[in-house]
């Protein structure tokens, strides 16, 4: 048996929303798909919050990966590279002469 998905962003799947509009699956994709610019932003957050939330906050990987919903191996790479962003961020604005605001 399938288990039920938890909709977060759509309350239909691309074929059932084709259906009630009328139109083609590949309509309703190009309808809700995200800019580029705006996931990598999305995920860029979604790091930089689980970043904080391990080492700011203090939490454990396994309360983290519990907090996101994810596994222990996806928020340690996740948290990894939000370090390596804002050590490049501040390493960036260390040339350019600027104060790091963190």
């Amino acid at each position: 048996t399938k288990q039920e998905i938890n909709r977060k962003k759509r309350p239909w799947t691309a074929r059932e929303a084709a259906e009630i509009f009328g139109v083609n699956q590949r309509t309703i994709r190009s309808w809700n798909a995200m800019k580029r610019e705006d996931w990598i932003d999305e995920q860029a957050t979604m790091r930089e919050s689980i970043r904080a939330y391990h080492d700011d906050e203090g939490h454990s990987w396994r309360a983290t990966a519990d907090h996101f919903s994810m596994s222990t191996d996806a928020v340690r790479a996740r948290a990894y590279r939000a370090r390596k962003e804002r050590k490049a961020e501040a390493e960036a604005n260390r040339l350019a002469g600027e104060v790091p605001l963190f």
